[in-house]
């Protein structure tokens, strides 16, 4: 049996600048941590020819073409596995919250997959191919970063080539600084999940009339790397609150008249910025509130429930092998 642990993550700054439909046309760079939230995933032998599979769901099938789950489906396939197979997953938080979990599966079971069959596999090989597997194979309207951060863990500006390699370099800053901004942070769930692939199929419908707002996206993770190498940590809280701002522009599924409410009584209460994480329309908000605000943040988000959570410096690992 193997068990891979593979970390959720947090997007900060140039979200939307990882799809092809803009770094084709010119760079794109995020900056995104991992968290010490995790997607678990199991592969085993079964003991006939059968594939079982059990997430949210429980899949028996003969083959694996006959696998319903389009991620598990290929990244059995990728990675040639066609049945006698046994498959499950866990996660310390529910899909559809923009956390990235989609693609923390994807690269666990690629991992685990890898792992089986005894072969070592680096953070670089599984981002790509869990963007093979998302993008290429199952064609989700996503982009990049998630899976990346997914495999490579840490705090880390991430750029987004035209000739489709990607870039990442951890974020090296000021001793004490990054420990310090995760302090500063306070994570809200919505109370709503919901799938990202409308929101994007929406917002990639308005791509052209958006790129002046994703340029100013991308110049926002420059801004929020350099805030961290050099700036104060302040200063990383108004760098969420413009990109709020941006992303509201951009397509308005990404907020709602509830989330909107809650994020001005919390700004009112001392945060200093925020921002829906991932595509939006529900899942967590994420806020940046001075220590000595905290307090009265979390009486201002009353029947918001949070979520506490620290910086994940590993990606993807294997976390158990038994012969």
């Amino acid at each position: 049996m193997i068990i891979s642990r593979t970390p959720f993550r947090i997007s900060f700054a140039g979200g939307g600048t990882d799809l092809a439909a803009f770094y084709r046309d010119e760079p794109g760079a995020v900056v995104s941590a991992a968290i010490d939230k995790y997607m678990y995933v199991t592969v085993n032998k079964y003991f006939d020819d059968s594939i079982i599979l059990k997430y949210s769901r429980t899949e028996v099938v003969d083959h694996v073409r006959k696998v319903k789950h389009p991620l598990l489906r290929e990244s059995m396939i990728l990675t040639g596995f066609d049945r006698g197979i046994e498959i499950t997953s866990m996660a310390d938080v529910v899909g559809g919250t923009g956390l990235g979990s989609s693609s923390s599966f994807t690269v666990g079971c690629l991992h685990a997959l890898h792992a089986f069959k005894g072969e070592y596999v680096p953070a670089e090989r599984l981002a790509a191919e869990a963007c093979e597997v998302e993008v290429g194979r199952v064609g989700e309207p996503i982009g990049k970063q998630d899976q990346y951060i997914a495999a490579y863990g840490g705090f880390q500006f991430i750029e987004f080539m035209k000739d489709e390699t990607v870039r990442v370099s951890p974020i090296i800053a000021p001793p004490g600084k990054l420990d310090n901004l995760f302090r500063h942070l306070m994570l809200f769930y919505t109370g709503r999940t919901r799938g990202a692939s409308d929101i994007l199929r929406r917002a990639a419908a308005k791509f052209k009339k958006n790129m002046p707002y994703l340029r100013d996206l991308r110049s926002l993770a420059d801004s929020a790397r350099k805030s961290l190498q050099e700036g104060s940590v302040d200063e990383f809280g108004m760098i969420l609150h413009e990109g709020w701002l941006l992303k509201k522009r951009l397509e308005q599924g990404i907020s709602n008249p509830s989330i909107d409410k809650a994020y001005e009584a919390a700004r009112r209460d001392g945060a200093k910025g925020g921002k829906i994480l991932g595509a939006g329309g529900g899942g967590f908000l994420l806020l940046f509130v001075p220590l000595d605000r905290q307090a009265s943040v979390r009486r201002a988000m009353k029947g918001w429930r949070e979520i506490a959570f620290r910086f994940e410096p590993e990606g993807s690992k294997i976390i158990y092998v038994s012969g």
